[in-house]
C-alpha cells in the first residue's frame, strides 16, 4: 500500500494543534499550544483566542515536522478543521492550511471537528461498531453510525458538558480551563447533595442543574458541592447512554472528546460497563484533547474514500453537525 501522509491543523477553540499521521495509523507528530485565560474566572474569548493561535501557528507546525523527523515535502495532503467551532478560531486554521496548500501545491481537505473525535477513536482503539458517548466543551451527544451518517441518538438541549464544568468553576474563582480542577476536587469527596436532575426522553438539560449549584456556592462544603454536581451531570449521561444500548444492541461504548480525560467520568463508565457486560473504550487523552492528528486522521479518510476538495470547498462553518457528514469508508 502506498504511504500516504496527512498533515492536520485543528483550531476550533482553545488549541492549535498540529498532527501528523499516515494510512497505517502510524502517529509521527502530535503537537500544540493551548489558549488560556489570563485572570481567574474568566473564560475563553474568541478574538483573543484567534490571535494566540496566529501567533503560535508557525512555531506548533515547526515542532512537528520537526519531531516527526519530516518535512513539508513527505506531507501528502493538508487537511484543517473547518467546523464546528468558533469562527475567528477556524479562520486562523482554514487560512494556514490553505496558504501552505497554495504555497507547497498540496492538496487541502476541510473536516468536522465532531466527527475527527469519533474516527480518530476508531482508528486507534479498533472498536468494532461502538456507541460514542461525545463529551466535549460545546457538545455532549450519544452517537452510533447508521448507513453512511453518524446519528445523533441524544444529547444536550442547552450546554455542553465542557462549557458547563467551565462556568461552574468560573462561578467558583478558577481561571480557564475549569473542568480538570473540578475533576480533581471530585474525589476530595463522596457526600452527595441532591440537585436537579433533568433527562427529557434521549436529551438532557443542564442549565437547572447549574443555576441550582450557583446557588450553593458558600453554603455548603465546596468538595461535596463539586462532587453532587459532576455526579449528577455525568449520571444523567449515563441513564440516556443506558436507553441508546437498548435500542442498538451494541456491546460496545467509546468515550471521545475533551471531557473523556475525566477520570471521573472514567470511574463512573468502568461500573457502568461492568454491570451491564459492555466493552468499554477511551483513548488516550493526547487524543480526547482537541488534537492535531484527529483532523489529520478524517482528512486522510476523506482524501482517500471521497472527491478532492476545491478551494472553495474550504469555506468554514462554525455550526455544523456532526450527522450531517456523509461517511463513505
Amino acid at each position: 500500500m502506498k504511504k500516504i501522509i496527512s498533515l492536520g491543523i485543528e483550531s476550533t477553540a482553545h488549541t492549535f494543534g498540529v498532527g501528523i499521521i499516515d494510512n497505517s495509523g502510524k502517529i509521527y507528530a502530535n503537537v500544540k499550544k493551548q489558549y488560556t485565560a489570563e485572570t481567574k474566572g474568566e473564560g475563553i474569548r474568541p478574538y483573543d483566542a484567534s490571535i494566540f493561535h496566529f501567533q503560535n501557528a508557525m512555531d506548533v507546525l515547526k515542532q512537528a515536522l520537526s519531531e516527526s523527523n519530516l518535512t513539508i515535502d513527505d506531507i501528502t495532503v493538508i487537511s484543517f478543521a473547518r467546523s464546528p467551532g468558533l469562527g475567528p478560531c477556524l479562520s486562523v486554521g482554514a487560512t494556514f492550511a490553505r496558504s501552505l496548500s497554495l504555497k507547497y501545491n498540496k492538496p487541502i481537505v476541510g473536516v468536522n471537528h465532531c466527527v475527527a473525535h469519533l474516527e480518530i477513536g476508531k482508528t486507534l482503539m479498533k472498536a468494532k461498531d461502538p456507541l460514542f458517548i461525545y463529551t466535549s466543551g460545546a457538545n455532549t451527544q450519544i452517537i452510533a453510525k447508521d448507513n453512511k451518517r453518524y446519528k445523533i441518538l441524544g444529547e444536550t438541549l442547552d450546554i455542553g458538558l465542557g462549557n458547563l464544568f467551565d462556568s461552574f468553576a468560573r462561578d467558583l474563582g478558577f481561571g480557564f480551563p475549569g473542568g480538570p480542577i473540578l475533576d480533581k476536587m471530585y474525589f476530595q469527596s463522596n457526600n452527595y447533595i441532591s440537585l436537579p436532575y433533568s433527562v427529557k426522553g434521549m436529551d438532557i438539560v443542564f442549565s437547572g442543574l447549574l443555576t441550582s449549584s450557583r446557588k450553593l456556592i458558600g453554603k455548603v462544603k465546596t468538595e461535596d458541592l463539586v462532587y453532587s454536581f459532576m455526579h449528577t451531570a455525568y449520571a444523567m449521561v449515563l441513564e440516556v447512554c443506558e436507553r441508546a444500548l437498548s435500542y442498538t444492541k451494541k456491546k460496545e461504548i467509546m468515550v471521545i472528546g475533551g471531557v473523556a480525560a475525566s477520570k471521573a467520568l472514567k470511574e463512573m463508565l468502568e461500573s457502568f460497563s461492568k454491570q451491564r457486560n459492555i466493552k468499554l473504550f477511551i483513548p488516550p487523552v493526547s487524543v480526547c484533547l482537541d488534537n492535531g492528528v484527529m483532523i489529520a486522521d478524517l482528512g486522510l479518510k476523506h482524501f482517500i474514500y471521497d472527491k478532492k476538495q476545491k478551494m472553495k470547498d474550504t469555506v468554514i462553518n462554525p455550526e455544523e453537525r456532526t450527522d450531517q457528514i456523509i461517511i463513505n469508508w
